[in-house]
């Protein structure tokens, strides 16, 4: 099956070089890896219990969130929100506790993790560092031992994001029983960079998932969970198609994926006013063969091939798909529209409130609870 050809040689040149080069941007824009995070919070006034902030509108939405202090080598948990000042856009939340680093006023950035260290350092379990061997070379990765050691659940974070991102899930799938394996992959600042050093939305990232699957098969795995967030459920879904190690995975958990990435790149396109004909084309180039070097892909990344919401029918493997309807970043709409076409794979769990892959951080309980029953 084809899933390429989004654009015809023809259209790119009645397109003219102006638009092309406005999309060649847009699509580098797209699959180039931001490895560096400004701040985006500031802290004004440190309480007994409490910080003054103000900054990201997620500082607004309840729940359980961190932040990373002096310039990322320090960590501090925050709670519920007790006062917000609309006049100054300033909001009081609960301090939690501050891991490392020293807490004091000033610049910081947002933490929708909430932990910011390690299984072993954050969770109190025992954890093994391990490297993944990989086509690109060795990958770090944590492996957190749990139940008999025959059940593993390998967790893939998303894009921009690092394996902190993960570790909210570990203690319920340890409380199930299975062995948790966190991997890094290409271009995440851990892993070796790819041979392009961009994001391939999930269409070369897979085959380091593969394999961190086969060294949890070596390792004693007879059955896999699959667990993913944002364009890690991307990653999660191609590797369900196109590894033969798929047929070692009995389900998948999806936590805000990308079940569209075509949806997805309309939806930023919309929101930072991009002219539809520069998203379109810019999209377009990303899966062209012959573009290969204009993008600065060393292979296409075809869009097409990430539409789930059309491929519904290909799904093999269970899966538990939760996605905010308030999500931000990724919209909901083709994670509600996959669960519809394939109601007998897909179990649809939607929330309210959390934004882009934060379903965890405002309501904890649920999410376990969720995540419990379809594992177990």
């Amino acid at each position: 099956m084809t899933y390429g050809a989004v654009a015809t040689g023809s259209a790119l040149v009645g397109a003219g070089s102006v638009w092309v080069g406005a999309g060649t941007y847009f699509a580098r824009k797209v699959l180039t890896p931001d490895l560096v995070r400004p701040d985006d919070t500031e802290i004004h006034v440190i309480h007994s219990d409490s910080l003054t902030l103000s900054g990201t509108p997620d500082l607004l939405v309840p729940g359980r969130y961190g932040l990373w202090l002096d310039g990322g080598r320090g960590h501090a948990r925050i709670g519920s929100v007790l006062e917000v000042d609309h006049r100054r856009q300033r909001v009081r939340r609960e301090l939690l506790g501050v891991d490392e680093g020293v807490l004091q006023p000033g610049p910081a950035r947002f933490n929708g993790y909430y932990y910011g260290r390690d299984p072993r350092a954050d969770l109190g379990l025992e954890t093994q560092d391990v490297a993944v061997p990989a086509q690109l070379g060795p990958m770090p990765a944590w492996v957190v031992p749990g139940g008999s050691g025959d059940r593993w659940a390998v967790l893939v974070h998303g894009r921009g994001a690092r394996r902190h991102e993960t570790l909210r899930a570990i203690p319920a799938l340890h409380a199930a029983g299975l062995t948790c394996l966190v991997p890094s992959y290409r271009n995440d600042g851990d892993a070796p960079r790819g041979p392009d050093g961009r994001y391939n939305l999930g269409l070369s990232e897979w085959r380091d998932i593969e394999d961190a699957v086969r060294l949890a098969l070596a390792r004693g795995a007879r059955e896999i969970v699959l667990v993913g967030w944002s364009m890690g459920g991307a990653i999660v879904l191609q590797f369900l198609d196109r590894s033969p190690l798929a047929a070692d995975v009995s389900r998948a958990v999806l936590d805000g994926p990308v079940v569209d990435w075509g949806d997805v790149l309309r939806h930023h396109a919309a929101l930072h006013r991009v002219p539809a004909p520069v998203s379109h084309l810019g999209s377009a180039l990303m899966g062209q063969h012959w573009a290969r070097r204009l993008v600065g892909v060393s292979e296409s990344v075809d869009v097409a091939r990430t539409n789930w919401v059309k491929r519904a029918d290909e799904l093999q493997h269970q899966i538990l798909l939760i996605h905010s309807r308030d999500d931000e970043f990724v919209p909901v709409g083709p994670s509600e529209a996959l669960a519809a076409a394939r109601p007998d794979m897909v179990t649809f769990v939607p929330w309210s409130l959390a934004r882009h892959c934060k379903e965890w951080n405002v309501d904890p309980r649920r999410w376990t609870d969720t995540v419990l029953d379809f594992v177990r």
